[in-house]
C-alpha cells in the first residue's frame, strides 16, 4: 500500500474514533525511518489505547501489518509503526510536553550541514527497510 493511501486510512480511523488534533507530518528527507508521521490526541488513557488499537485493526484489514506497537501499558503515548507511516497517539499533556510537531517541522537552523563524523553508522532508507523485514 502506498504511503499516502495508508495515511488516509490512518487519519480516517482516528477521525472515526473521535481522535483530536490529528496532524500529518511529511518527514521524507528528514529521516529514513518513515515517510509520514501522524500525531493525534486522545481524551483519556483508555481512549488513547482504543485509537491505537483501531489504527492497527484497520491497517490489518487493508493488508498492512504493524511492525510494532509501543506504550500500550502506560497508555499515555502509544506509537504504532506501520513501516512508512508512524502513528503517535497521546494524551494532550504528553503531546504538549514532547511537542513532536515542533521537533519534526523545525526549519534548519543554519548550523553545520556536513555529515557527522562516523556518518556511515547511520543507515540509509533501504537498509532500514530491509532491517524491518
Amino acid at each position: 500500500m502506498q504511503s499516502e493511501r495508508l495515511v488516509d486510512l490512518v487519519t480516517q480511523a482516528l477521525d472515526d474514533m473521535k481522535g483530536a488534533q490529528i496532524r500529518v507530518l511529511d518527514v521524507r528527507g528528514k529521516t529514513p525511518l518513515a515517510d509520514y508521521m501522524v500525531i493525534a490526541s486522545g481524551t483519556s488513557n483508555r481512549h488513547v489505547k482504543s485509537l491505537a488499537d483501531t489504527v492497527v485493526e484497520k491497517a490489518k484489514e487493508s493488508g498492512v501489518r504493524a511492525l510494532g506497537v509501543e506504550g500500550q501499558d502506560g497508555q499515555e503515548w502509544v506509537l504504532v509503526d506501520l513501516n512508512d507511516v508512524i502513528v503517535h497517539v497521546m494524551l494532550p499533556a504528553v503531546r504538549d510536553f514532547y511537542n513532536l510537531e515542533k521537533l519534526w517541522l523545525a526549519e534548519d537552523g543554519g548550523g553545520d550541514t556536513a555529515a557527522p563524523s562516523g556518518a556511515e553508522a547511520f543507515p540509509g532508507p533501504d537498509l532500514v527497510r530491509r532491517m524491518r523485514r
